[in-house]
């Protein structure tokens, strides 16, 4: 309990300070040396777990990274609390584009720092409008160097708990001609979602092989992200 209300602390303050830093020092950074700043902030959040929350971390998979360093690529995540966040933001080694709900973007400090970041926000209401809003955002973040990262659940989810998966991520892959890759994950074991205390224990995260549109309809893409990711996680 008490080492859980200490994380909560540091994230409020950090939160705070980081966001003031970010807005202050804006004006003089690129939008890409904006963002390898800014993204201190998670990887802080990841150590201090590490170390006062007794967080760890494995990984499985980053061979199959390896042909599409440098490349556009797409990220599918399962999403079980705001750990994976934190991780995706710097641990795939590469700059991403998170497509997150606007409404994140009214959270002070934290919603100011992510806009100066150029990412995609989305109305979760919109339908077809924000899948068109992403389609056209897309090309812009693949010349940036950013792989575009999906929750295709559309929200935090409780280990075990299936959701069906939205089809945005394969519609893009399909009309860009870009791969997806999967990732799974047990986050939400020692990170429950909404759930004050936090456990100590060990994260397995696994990356899986690169799931290409070729000869496959959105359908039939979205359908072998969610095998794979539930098999796994």
């Amino acid at each position: 309990m008490l080492r859980s209300t200490l994380f909560i602390l540091f994230q409020a303050t950090s939160v705070t300070f980081w966001g003031v830093l970010v807005l202050i020092t804006a004006p003089f950074f690129s939008v890409s040396k904006r963002y390898s700043f800014t993204m201190l902030w998670p990887k802080m959040n990841i150590f201090v777990a590490k170390y006062l929350l007794g967080i760890k971390y494995e990984i499985e998979g980053y061979e199959n990274l390896k042909s599409i360093q440098k490349k556009p690529a797409i990220v599918c995540s399962k999403h079980q609390s705001a750990w994976e966040t934190f991780f995706l933001a710097n641990g795939l080694k590469q700059h991403i584009c998170f497509v997150f709900k606007q409404e994140l973007l009214l959270i002070p400090f934290f919603g100011w720092g992510i806009k100066l970041l150029h990412m995609i926000h989305i109305n979760r209401t919109a339908g077809k409008k924000s899948l068109d809003q992403i389609i056209q955002a897309a090309p812009k973040q693949f010349k940036l160097g950013r792989w575009i990262v999906f929750f295709p659940e559309g929200t935090r989810t409780l280990p075990g708990e299936k959701k069906q998966y939205k089809i945005g991520a394969a519609v893009l892959s399909k009309r860009l001609g870009v791969p997806i890759v999967p990732i799974a994950h047990n986050s939400g074991v020692y990170w429950k979602k909404n759930a004050w205390i936090k456990k100590p224990g060990v994260i397995k995260l696994r990356i899986g092989p690169l799931i290409t549109p070729d000869n496959k309809s959105p359908e039939e893409i979205i359908s072998k992200v969610h095998s794979w990711i539930e098999t796994h996680s």
